[in-house]
């Protein structure tokens, strides 16, 4: 087995950090050759908060994968969230010289570079631009404009924008756990690629990937993504709720929370009751479930309906129907006892869960298909598509100077704008470089 088959995935949470390293087996399947895993000490709601501690965590994880795997990492690709995440559309156009010659892909990339050009909130940085709809002289709906004739070319954008310094952040952990950052991707968007089915895309569907610190969502419809969104609040606000409405310690509140935690009250008699140790030799505390369940259905309750607000303002309501695949849940969030029941009466859309288990070799691990991991084997998955095949180590190293952190700092080759699209390590590749020299 040849080094450069492998790739991994690095899935910085708030609270796990994953590393997940894999091939493409001959069916074309993800094939998980190791994993691991630590607790996440540096990371608050997706935002890394203390560097050092993310860096220990990090490596932590990767020297755990690096060990069940049996293979060295190098490049990873790392998913971006958290509550500085935003998005919105955008149109845009070009004016093409030469018509009477067919649209080809560097129109395209034209096109896509002229967004990433726009002047964003002081701070911020374009992350993704995703094509929606295409326009050729007027002509609309044209889902793939290629081999066109065609003077002008036009397209509706989705645009995700992060903080530049949340970004550069990951990038310095990433350098300083001696890993090399192959690409950079939006987490709902890994997800989705792990657990939605290309027919749940084109009828419509809502991903809501719920983690620690963040809800995501992702919301697909005719195969094409239409609206992204962070909410700030996740699995651990329902544990701290717990804690304080309980008053027991952190630890407590999250093995209550897993073992006995319901998002429907509905379901526990008043006379079903837990009991707690005391600390330090004080008396055991008891805890009735139906409390607990009230607790975390008004938390669980309060984030859905954020959640349902913004798939109301993409166009989704009672009368107009857009996704009809209802919702996917997924994330470590989603194995709350009852959830599914919950998001289907506050929305009144099919709900099922999502397993990352059908892009998954039939050999792997039950463990490795859990909802918790769906980011993980998503990001994987993004990194076997863009690792270059049939091609030799020294090659493959020049190719990813460019999406090299240290390579990216200087002597990187300037390309076409019209004939490579650049990704978000090149295209502020100056500004890391000066940031990391000066750290």
């Amino acid at each position: 087995m040849e080094q450069n088959s492998i790739s991994v995935g690095l899935d910085i949470g708030t609270t796990k950090i994953v590393a997940m390293v894999g091939k493409e087996n001959e069916f074309g399947k993800v094939e998980v050759l190791g994993l691991g895993k630590s607790k996440s000490l540096g990371v608050h709601r997706g935002v890394v908060n203390n560097i050092t501690q993310t860096i220990q965590s990090i490596q932590q994880a990767v020297e755990e994968a690096k060990v069940t795997s049996g293979h060295s990492i190098q490049d990873v690709v790392v998913g971006i969230a958290g509550q500085h995440i935003r998005s919105l559309q955008h149109s845009d156009y070009i004016t093409r010289s030469h018509p009477e010659k067919v649209i080809d892909q560097e129109d395209i990339d034209q096109l896509i570079q002229q967004v990433y050009k726009l002047v964003m909130l002081p701070g911020e940085e374009i992350i993704h631009v995703l094509p929606q709809e295409y326009k050729v002289d007027g002509q609309a709906e044209i889902k793939e404009p290629i081999g066109m004739y065609g003077g002008r070319l036009e397209a509706n954008f989705h645009v995700v924008v992060g903080q530049i310094h949340s970004i550069k952040n990951i990038g310095r952990c990433i350098v300083s756990a001696n890993l090399k950052l192959a690409n950079i991707t939006l987490e709902p968007l890994a997800s989705a690629d792990a657990v939605l089915t290309q027919e749940e895309k084109e009828a419509g569907v809502a991903l809501i990937d719920i983690g620690g610190g963040t809800t995501d969502l992702a919301i697909f419809k005719d195969g094409i993504i239409r609206q992204t969104a962070v909410i700030p609040f996740g699995g651990n606000i329902i544990t701290e709720d717990i804690k304080e409405g309980c008053s027991i310690i952190e630890k407590q509140a999250e093995l209550l929370k897993v073992k006995f935690g319901s998002a429907w009250p509905g379901e526990n008699r008043d006379t079903e009751i837990v009991s707690i140790p005391g600390l330090r030799g004080r008396d055991p505390k008891e805890i009735s479930l139906k409390t607990l369940s009230k607790i975390i259905n008004a938390r669980v309750v309060e984030i859905m309906e954020q959640v349902f607000l913004e798939i109301k303002n993409y166009g989704h309501t009672v009368q107009k129907k857009k996704l009809i695949a209802g919702i996917v849940l997924t994330g470590g969030g989603s194995q709350l006892k009852h959830l599914k029941q919950l998001v289907e009466y506050i929305t009144g859309m099919d709900t099922r869960i999502g397993y990352p288990g059908e892009h998954l070799a039939g050999e792997t691990s039950a463990n490795n298909t859990s909802p918790m991991y769906a980011t993980a084997v998503g990001l994987l998955m993004k990194a076997l598509e863009s690792a270059p095949e049939a091609m030799g180590e020294e090659e493959r190293m020049e190719d990813s100077e460019t999406l090299s952190l240290e390579e990216s700092s200087g002597n990187t080759p300037k390309t076409s704008v019209n004939t490579d699209r650049k990704t978000i390590i090149e295209r502020f590749g100056d500004r890391l470089k000066e940031f990391l020299d000066n750290a």
